[in-house]
């Protein structure tokens, strides 16, 4: 009896090792292979992502929500640069998520603002 229960726990283990579902965020935290990161732009690229996105919404006007405009190259180089563009939309700790109560941006649309972050935040 001693056994079939050490064959039967080896068997359920190895069951349920095998039943593991891969998260593609996970797997592929830059978005995948299909996340085209090359001729990332201010105007081909960021200003797209913060329109379809929603950002502008919020966050332009003459009284942008928590005081943070995405109106206009300087106002979105200054949220790049002091690291508050990507600490947002990353959901990192220690920044407000964006958008407040939606959905994360996915992985690629992340990738690419952070890959014009790196590149220096240019007006390309």
């Amino acid at each position: 009896m001693k056994k079939f229960t050490t064959i039967l726990a080896v068997g359920m283990a190895t069951i349920f090792a095998g039943c593991y579902v891969d998260n593609e965020e996970e797997l592929y935290p830059g978005g995948g292979g299909d996340c085209d990161l090359t001729n990332i732009s201010y105007s081909g690229t960021i200003v797209p992502l913060l329109q379809s996105n929603g950002c502008l919404g919020c966050h332009s006007g003459g009284a942008p929500s928590g005081n943070i405009s995405l109106e206009g190259y300087t106002n979105v180089m200054t949220a790049a640069r002091n690291g508050k563009l990507y600490g947002a939309i990353n959901h990192s700790p220690g920044f407000s998520p964006m958008p407040k109560g939606g959905s994360k941006m996915t992985a690629c649309n992340i990738s690419k603002i952070k890959a014009w972050i790196d590149a220096g935040s240019v007006n390309n």
